[in-house]
């Protein structure tokens, strides 16, 4: 497969004030598309070509940097996009998945600070996520463009740590970053969607 850009499912501007138009002219524009040429770029030619964007994450994790890199970052983002919407958080979640973040998790608050310490917490680039894995819901942590793919996980919700997610609007504050994220951006039915498609 080749990989191409997808369309922002809002406009530029539909996230403001907690992220910003320009963050997404920068991050969506240039930076998920460097993403997707040079992927496209380290794919040619490969074993990897032909095949779906997962199993190249999968296959190429501590073999190919280059194609890692790149189709690790392509995934990130096709699901970052979509895991906001405007007027998105709060604390109003679909039942089953309110419920299963209960149960693994200790709460929604608990969730909450768990999940913006781990973001917190991934020193440099990387991501924070809300995971699958043997059934169960958990928080982890990756550095760069690495992903619960390849540590055996499905992840649900992830937020880019990456200073250009953020820094345009919250300079070298990314525990605001994180809160304004959790607290009016995420898109849950998504994250409900794909909680769905993991049990």
């Amino acid at each position: 497969m080749t990989f191409t850009l997808p369309d922002l499912p809002y406009a530029h501007d539909a996230l403001a004030p907690y992220m910003s138009k320009e963050t997404l002219e920068f991050h969506h524009d240039k930076h998920h598309q460097a993403y997707v040429t040079n992927g496209n770029n380290a794919i040619k030619g490969t074993e990897y070509e032909g095949k779906s964007l997962e199993e190249i994450v999968k296959s190429s994790f501590n073999k190919n940097a280059a194609v890692f890199n790149n189709a690790g970052q392509h995934y990130n983002h096709i699901h970052f996009w979509k895991w906001m919407k405007p007027n998105g958080g709060g604390s109003k979640l679909p039942g089953r998945l309110e419920k299963k973040i209960a149960e693994d998790l200790g709460g929604f608050e608990k969730f909450k600070a768990d999940f913006a310490a781990a973001g917190a917490g991934q020193f440099g680039s990387g991501w924070a996520w809300l995971q699958v894995k043997g059934g169960k819901l958990e928080i982890a942590k990756t550095p760069n463009g690495e992903n619960p793919l390849v540590h055996g996980a499905i992840p649900i919700l992830g937020v880019d740590v990456w200073e250009h997610s953020y820094y345009i609007d919250y300079r070298n504050r990314r525990p605001d970053y994180l809160k304004a994220f959790v607290d009016h951006l995420v898109n849950w039915d998504y994250v409900d969607e794909l909680f769905g498609k993991a049990g």
